[in-house]
Order: C-alpha cells, then structure tokens, then sequence
C-alpha cells in the first residue's frame, strides 16, 4: 500500500540494538504456495543500548505460533513487524510463520524463479521470511534445515547432513540477515576444486538449471583466478568447506555475496562463446571477483547500518577493478572506468538524484544502490592509494582485517585504521563521504625564469540539501612534457586542500605542455582552457595512456560542440589526430578501438547544459551522425586494412589479446559500414561462429537500415535462449533513430516474449529506450510516455526494478519547455499512481525535486 507519510532514517538517529543475537537455526518445509519457516534463536539483551523493547521485523508473514522459553507467547503485530514483552535475561524465541514463495513478485525474501526456490535478502528482505532484528550489527551464526521434494537444497556454509527430502547446513561464522541464502531446485554442478594458500581442500560448484552446463567452465576459471589473486594482493585466504554459485534467471541485481552461498543473476555467470560477447566475459570475470572478495570486505567485516553501504561496496568495487586491470589491460580498464563513471555517476552528481557517498537519511535504502555508493565509492578508496602510495595502502588494510574481522564497522572506522597506520589526519579527507557533488577543478598557470606554476582552484556547485561546500583533498598526478615531446618531470602527485592552491616545478629549459589528472587520479571535472594544437600534441606524445585518450576525448568534444552549436564542420585537426593514432600498430588494439569511440550523446547534453544553454537531443544525434560519417570518409583505406589485420582465425577464446583484435576490428566494420551499406556486415554475420561477431554484425545491418532479414532470423536462431534473446531486443532498441525508438519499444513490448515479470528482459527493452538518448527525449514525449506506462504496470509487481528505472527520468529539467511539459506529466502520472510503492514513490519525488 501507498504511504502518504514514508518514514525517512536518519544516520544521526543511529541506536545499537536493544538485543544481541546468539545462534540462529532456521527449518524451511518448502511448498510453493505454502512454505513454513520456524526459527529458534538465543537473544539476549545489549549492555550498549538504552532500550529494552523487543522488536522484530516482519512483513508479509502469516504468524503460526510464538514461544519463549517453551511458553507460548502472544506478540503484538504490525506492518512492519512485532512487539514482545520478554525476559530480562537471555532466553531462547521461537516461532513458526507461513509465506507464499510463489505469490513473491517483488522477488525480495523467499521467492520462485522458474520453479526454482531462491532467496534475495539484502537490503531488507530477510524480514520477509521471519521474524528478525534485520539489521547488519545483528550477526550470528545459522543453522538451516530446509525440507522439500527438490533435487538440491542449499544454504550457507557447510553441509551438516542430507537425507531423502531434507539437506542441513551449518555456517560458523556470524552474519548478519541480510547475506542469508536458501536455494532449492533441480539444479546440476559444474565443480571444482580449490587448495588455499594454507593447504586447504575447498570444494566448488556452479550449480545451473539442466542444460545450462556448458556454460560453466569460464565462470569456474574466473573464480578460481579471484580466490588466488585475493590470497596473493590481499592476503586474504577463503575460510569455508564448499564455495556455491547458483545461477538465477529472475534476479534483480546482478549478484549476492551471501556466505559461501553466491546466488548469480543468469546473465552475470553463464558464458559460451556461441551465446555471449567477449564484453560479457569480462562482466562475468569481474562481477564473480567482485562477489568472492565480498567474502573479506563485506562479510567478514560488513557494514554497522545501511548508511555504511560504500563501506563494503566502494571497496569491493575498487578491489574488483584492481584485479580486471591485472587480469587484462589496466589502460584500458581505468578509461572504461572513467566513462562509466562521467555518464551515470557524474550525471547523478548533477541532478536532483545527488546524494553524498555516505548518505545522511533514505527513505528507501534499496534506492541508494547507486553509482555514487558504488564507483565514486570506489574512487575514494584510489585517492587513499594514490595519496599514501603502494605499501601504505596495504599496511593500512592489513591493520583493517586485524582490527575489524567480525565487526559492523562504519567510515569512521576505515578512516581511522589509515590515520593510525600512516599517521595522517583524515578529517578533511571525510568530505568526500559527507559532501555530493563532483568538483570542478579551473586551472592557470604561468611560466617565468625557468620556474612552471600551476594554479587550481576547487568549487562544487550546490546539491539538494547541501549549498554550501567545504574545499576537499584531491591528488592530482601532474606530468610535464617539453616541446619535442619528452618527459620532463615524470608523474608526480600533488595534494590540494585548499580552495586555491598553487604548485611550482623548478629549473626547466622551456615553458612545458602539462598532462593533468593522470590516470583520472581523482574524481573531478577539469575546466582547463586549451586549444586542439595542445589536444593533439598530448594525443601523439603523452606517455599516461588515460590522458593521451582523454586528449583525444577532448579533441572530439570540442569537434562536436561547435558542429551542435555553430553548424561548424568537422575538425580536420581531430580527423587528423586520430587518424594518425589508430593507424599506428605499436598501439593495444583495444586502446585505438577506446579512442575510436565517441562521447555519449547525453553527455554531450550535459556539457551544453552546464554552459548555460538548452540541448536539444535531435540536433546531438544529427552532429553525432555527421561525424561519423566524415570519420567513414576519412578513414576507410585504413579502417579497411585494420578489418583484415585484425580478424582472429585462432579457435574463439575470451582472452584480453582476442578481444582487443576483435573490438578493433569492429569499429572498423561501423566504419566501413557507413560506406558499403552493409555488405561487408552481412557477410561477417553469415560466417560468424561467435556471438561478438555475430552481434557486431547485426548492429551494423540495423544501423545501415538493411537488417530486417537479419534480426528475424537472429531470432530465429536463438529463440530457446533466454540470455541471448534479451541481446536481440536491445540491439533493436538501441540502433533505432530517434524518430523510431518508441515506436519499435512499443511493438517489442507486444512481443509474446516479453514480460515486465523478469528484470533482465523489462531492462533489456525499456533499459534500451532509456539509453537511446535522442529517442526517450524525443520532442514527441512518446518515450517518456512509453515508459511510465510500463513503470506504472511493473511498479505493484517489483517496486524495487521499478524505482530503479525511473532514474531515466533524472535529466528531465535540462531540457526545453516541451520536453520538460511531456516529461512532468508522466512523472506525475506515476506519483498519481494508487497504491505506488514507497521505492518508486521516493524516487519520484527526488525526481520532480
């Protein structure tokens, strides 16, 4: 039901818990429509709290009987849970509850995927399966006993028995609720076996549905790779039995790091080279490090309360983009980093979504899953290694699993193990944590006698909540090259803490060209004046490959803001510059194929609109298209000679070098395309045996308006795969013109295989729509319109993807009066909504501002 008056938290209301749990035992008889949950827990109460009212959470459950001590007892109950009037001394409660797996659309708690028992318990769906202080500083050890007719039953930790229609498992080590798991289903494993560094026999499995068994083997391998790598960079050493991955088709995330229990969204762990991309295999690999280095940083040691959500997430991601870059190209991860960082989370940053990395109050916490907790998260671990250096940084962590495993720790916390392990004081350093918004970084400089100054100055325009902002510590890595192009001081870092703060470099011959912000070493926008001489000079010498693309980056941007603004042509300079780049074969493969693409259309909306002016989405579409089309011209003897020097005739591996030639290689086929009308794209889709060539190919035909025949029977050549069938209404969606977006997102919302009742597949068509920038922002409002139709159909059935969609709506405000009108009036269509959930109802409201 609707909350006219949603309760919103505060992080300064933060109490510890009247109770402390000892050990849990949980017994599930499963039935689809029927299941019952009987739990016998020891509590006792909590010297550190001044409360002593028994509360637990609950919601949606049908309470059968409660005892304490043996006696039953008769709780009051409401919405959100249960009061007790209970001894003042430890004492053991028990209770039996009835749910409903099958009727759990929201698939948060105990639900159903395809007949298929399976759980999601963070943030809060614990308290959908029984009564639970479901909170993270509530941790104990678990006991299950699960009972049913399934195949495989599986839980946390070890297996401690199994018998005919009944397995129990048993994890020692105290967790918090939230990374409970329970999967029961007819399942079969891929298995394993893993020896820690200690001599460790570690069993592991990833359990899928029948048929899906060929699809193991890399995810395998990548889990593998992570449980060596986090022994040999973290020192940290796996510390169960058995090690489970479980592949769910209906999953609203992309993984959970349950204990010992990893329960998978499909698309984030089955991989052939038949059926995914070579960028799916690198998600995979790194989404299955990201959840395994949970282990430490999140399970181990987890999070006080959900306003500490970066503590464990800013972390992992960070850990996990550590271990892609030594897994693959570090260049190359750190600027796919950096993009995806600048489009969702910078744009975050920029709007009426903006919130702190550690926020101060929700309404939802399943809504501040977002990228600021997340990336910028992780950015803020960098800066502390960029800041301290190599060997500080892991003395810092070391002392952070000394201290802390076990523990609900909080930022405070982590802050305080690198002050004590460096003997720096952090307390500036902490706006980071406390402040949205990304700064904007102005620079000057001067030259005389010899001497280079470099003047910065810092600001960070107003957030919701938040006009004033205090000035922050940022590493800035600065490199100086002369005019022949050498390096005249190597990369330096220098720290800035002041609004205003100049640096000074001594004894130089010549006045140098500086390369600022090397390695994108923090997360801020550079306002620098410079022209497309001193752009293309960086693009050909500088010697930090994030700044040598971020010179060719630059040089675009420039291109096309005046081809938006002024109708100028393109640049022959930046023609020039990249031409040069992507013809020289001492360069990665995939660097050249980074440097090849072009800035996201909403991006280049955010840029006109931070200048002061009203984008219009038609007109970036109409430039983007233009340029594309002068680079075709310019570069097709070249990209015709990279296409053949970069095809793989090797048997398909997902290996970094493979898919560096394969990524070349289909850039240049989207620019040969814009010439040949699809010749040479059909010819690549009729011969390929892999999907990235396959779907590269398709891409192509559909950009180049002959790729009807193609989609149909792309369709029909993998109709019986889920997986790949949400590639093919995606790649509809997100290659139609702006004119025809919503349209054909219409027409595929009718398709018999769509349905809003599985996240992967509403994502992949309305995800799509809202990633068509010229076409969600069509001045038509069909696309809005589109959406919160299905918004507003999905929200009764999964509040949580809901709410998460609506973030399409952010920008809505930069744009012009039109686009502004369409896009309100289906904003408040959906708050109008009756009965719309307190997710998307927060969201909407944060939205409309």
């Amino acid at each position: 039901m609707k909350d006219a008056s949603p309760q919103t938290i505060y992080l300064a209301d933060y109490t510890p818990p009247a109770f402390l749990v000892g050990p849990v035992t949980l017994t599930f008889r499963l039935d689809p429509e029927k299941t019952r949950v009987i739990s016998k827990i020891e509590f006792r109460p909590n010297p550190a709290s001044q409360s002593d009212t028994f509360f637990l959470h609950g919601e949606n459950l049908t309470l059968i009987r409660a005892a304490i001590d043996g006696q039953e007892v008769t709780p009051e109950l409401s919405a959100q849970g249960l009061t007790c009037a209970v001894p003042d001394r430890p004492f053991t409660w028990e209770a039996e509850v009835e749910i409903a797996p099958a009727a759990n659309t929201a698939l948060e708690g105990l639900y159903m995927s395809n007949g298929m028992y399976c759980t999601q318990c963070e943030a809060e769906g614990f308290r959908k399966i029984t009564y639970y202080p479901d909170r993270p500083d509530v941790m104990a050890p678990f006991t299950v006993r699960i009972e049913g007719r399934e195949k495989i039953m599986l839980s946390n930790g070890n297996p401690a028995g199994r018998g005919d229609g009944w397995a129990e498992w048993h994890d020692p080590w105290p967790k918090p609720a939230y990374l409970f798991a329970l999967v029961a289903g007819d399942l079969v494993n891929h298995p394993d076996r893993f020896t820690t560094k200690s001599g460790r026999e570690v069993e592991l499995n990833i359990w899928v549905r029948p048929g899906d068994e060929d699809k193991c083997a890399f995810g395998m391998e990548a889990l593998k790779k992570s449980m060596t790598w986090d022994e040999e960079t973290y020192g940290r050493e796996y510390d169960l039995d058995v090690f489970n991955i479980v592949a769910v088709d209906d999953f609203n995330m992309g993984a959970m790091e349950n204990k010992g229990l990893n329960i998978f969204n499909s698309s984030c762990v089955l991989a052939s080279p038949e059926t995914s991309t070579d960028a799916n295999f690198e998600r995979i690999e790194a989404i299955i490090a990201h959840e395994y280095f949970h282990n430490w940083t999140g399970n181990r040691i987890t999070c006080r309360d959900w306003f500490q959500l970066c503590l464990k997430e800013g972390l992992t991601v960070f850990r996990d983009a550590q271990f892609t870059a030594d897994m693959r190209s570090a260049p190359v991860k750190r600027i796919e980093d950096a993009i995806m960082l600048r489009g969702r989370q910078f744009r975050e940053d920029n709007g009426p979504l903006a919130h702190p990395v550690r926020p101060d109050s929700f309404v939802e916490i399943n809504n501040f899953y977002t990228a600021t907790v997340y990336e910028k998260g992780a950015e803020l671990i960098g800066m502390l290694k960029t800041l301290f250096g190599h060997d500080e940084y892991y003395k810092a962590l070391d002392l952070y699993f000394q201290r802390h495993d076990g523990d609900a720790a909080t930022i405070e916390d982590w802050l305080k193990v690198f002050e004590d392990a460096t003997g720096r004081d952090l307390t500036q350093f902490k706006r980071w944590y406390e402040q949205a918004g990304t700064p904007r970084l102005s620079i000057s400089d001067d030259f005389s006698n010899g001497t280079y100054t470099l003047t910065f100055k810092q600001e960070t325009p107003p957030t919701p909540g938040q006009p004033q902002k205090d000035p922050r510590v940022i590493p800035i890595a600065v490199g100086l090259l002369n005019p022949n192009g050498d390096e005249v001081v190597p990369t330096t870092v220098l720290e800035m803490t002041q609004a205003e703060q100049s640096f000074a470099f001594d004894g130089l011959a010549s006045r140098p060209t500086p390369s600022i912000l090397r390695d994108f070493s923090a997360p801020v926008i550079l306002e620098h004046k410079t022209d497309n001489a001193t752009r293309a000079f960086l693009l050909a010498n500088d010697t930090d490959p994030f700044n040598r693309w971020q010179a060719g980056r630059d040089l675009v941007l420039d291109t096309l803001l005046r081809m938006i603004r002024q109708g100028d042509a393109p640049d022959s300079a930046y023609l020039d510059a990249l031409h040069r780049l992507i013809r020289d074969d001492t360069q990665d493969p995939a660097f050249r194929a980074l440097a090849l693409g072009l800035p996201p259309q909403d991006e280049l909306a955010q840029l006109i609109h931070d200048a002061g002016a009203v984008p219009d989405p038609q007109a970036i579409w109409e430039a983007t298209e233009t340029l594309k089309q002068a680079r075709a011209e310019a570069f097709q003897d070249t990209a015709t000679r990279l296409y053949a020097q970069y095809q793989v005739t090797d048997p398909y591996r997902p290996s970094a070098e493979q898919a560096a030639a394969r990524r070349l290689a289909n850039a240049a086929l989207g620019i040969i395309n814009r010439l040949d009308g699809g010749a040479l794209a059909q010819r690549q889709f009729d011969g390929a045996d892999n999907m990235t060539q396959q779907l590269a190919a398709l891409s192509a035909l559909i950009s180049a308006g002959k790729g009807d025949a193609a989609v149909a029977r792309f369709y029909d050549q993998w109709k019986h795969d889920r997986l790949v069938i949400d590639k093919w209404f995606a790649i509809q969606i997100q290659n139609a013109a702006p004119q025809d977006a919503a349209p054909r997102t219409k027409d595929l919302t009718q398709h018999p295989d769509f349905t809003i009742r599985n996240p992967n597949r509403f994502r992949s068509v309305l995800g799509a729509l809202a990633g068509n920038s010229a076409g969600f922002h069509h001045a038509s409002g069909a696309g809005y319109a589109l959406l919160a139709d299905q918004l507003v159909a999905l929200d009764p059935v999964n509040p949580q993807t809901t709410a998460r969609m609506c973030t399409a709506f952010e920008t809505w405000a930069r744009y012009d009066a039109t686009r502004q009108a369409h896009a309100r009036a289906a904003l408040e269509r959906i708050l109008a909504t009756p009965d719309l959930s307190r997710d998307t109802t927060e969201m909407v409201t944060r939205i409309l501002g």
